[in-house]
């Protein structure tokens, strides 16, 4: 299993990792900064030494990632290589995984899916679409980014998450499990909830937000969609 450092440290640009098995396309190592696509949230780009990493996916068991590299690399295992995510991308990611979890709080629905890309992010909702007012929602999210409110994390065990099934928001997405213990993600006074998407430190972090767009996806689906403004 690897030592996914961004679980404790988001912010990581840069270390340096051990390829421990080399695969079609991609390469595991003993280390990684980069986030594998989940939770709704798309994998991370970047370098494993002289080579692009075009995406990252959790492997086949525990905690192993996968980094897919360019056409043609051809790293060798047990070798110690420089480790570089794209951070400006990260960022934005970061910054609108944490919107939506705003975005959560504010919207009193249950939560059927959801989806973080680079350059927008969505939340789809069991509610009436005339519930969901754009201006109403635009207006009262960023007055929580202008709050600037910490967020926190803590982690607790896979017994005590089951014994909390109100910490799992979204009901399509699973929180990741399978080390013995889980971690939530908590902005005080608004929400806490199990995730394991990487996220801004303060609330004040994710600049001033627009809803692109509302619409419906289906009888027990409308989606909300925000971007950077």
């Amino acid at each position: 299993m690897a030592e996914l450092l961004f679980r404790e440290d988001p912010y990581l640009r840069a270390c340096e990792a051990t390829v421990t098995a080399v695969h079609e396309g991609g390469v595991e190592l003993d280390r990684t900064i980069f986030y594998p696509l989940g939770g709704g949230q798309a994998g991370d780009t970047g370098r494993v030494g002289e080579w692009r990493v075009v995406d990252t996916r959790k492997g086949d068991s525990g905690d192993s990632v996968i980094h897919l590299l360019e056409p043609g690399a051809r790293p060798t295992p047990g070798t110690t290589l420089p480790v570089e995510i794209d951070w400006e991308r990260r960022y934005r990611l970061m910054r609108l995984h944490t919107a939506l979890h705003l975005l959560g709080a504010l919207v009193k629905a249950p939560v059927t899916g959801g989806r973080i890309a680079e350059d927008k992010a969505h939340l789809d909702f069991d509610i009436e679409m005339e519930k969901l007012a754009k201006d109403d929602i635009e207006a009262r999210v960023n007055a929580l980014v202008d709050a600037k409110i910490d967020t926190r994390v803590s982690w607790i065990t896979d017994a005590e998450l089951d014994a909390r099934p109100d910490l799992v928001k979204t009901m399509s997405v699973a929180p990741p499990r399978g080390e013995g213990r889980v971690r939530l993600l908590e902005i005080p006074g608004l929400d806490l909830q199990a995730c394991g998407g990487t996220h801004v430190r303060n609330t004040g972090e994710i600049g001033r937000l627009a809803v692109a767009r509302i619409r419906s996806e289906g009888r027990r689906n409308k989606r909300v969609t925000l971007t950077l403004a």
